[in-house]
């Protein structure tokens, strides 16, 4: 899980190997991180029916990589009307549930998706 998520169920994908782009990884582990970032949104489906997604890389410090050095996957779920404005215009995030509950829910259709 992302520990500051922008909406409940939003997932990190995050390879093994500490390199700072996607480009810079072998095939192998680009690959693996799709089909992991894909299982994550058929369990966020399941779990949470969003209306839509958003996936994708802050790859280096100006867009916005938290951790520039290692390259990683967001799979955030959206909806229609959601709150994720509100970390841009007041530094603010709004979540329904806890962290904790995101994982036991992810946890447990992880393996059914």
């Amino acid at each position: 899980l992302n520990r500051y998520p922008y909406t409940s169920g939003h997932l990190l994908v995050v390879a093994n190997a500490h390199l700072p782009s996607i480009e810079d990884l072998d095939i192998e582990t680009r690959s693996e991180m799709m089909e992991l970032a894909t299982t994550g949104m058929r369990v966020i489906r399941k779990v949470y029916q969003p209306e839509a997604f958003n996936l994708g890389a802050n790859i280096g410090e100006a867009a916005g990589a938290g951790i520039a050095g290692h390259v990683h996957l967001h799979v955030v779920p959206r909806w229609s009307g959601d709150t994720n404005f509100m970390s841009a215009l007041a530094e603010t995030r709004v979540l329904p549930e806890e962290l904790n509950e995101t994982y036991r829910r992810i946890h447990a259709a992880w393996n059914n998706p």
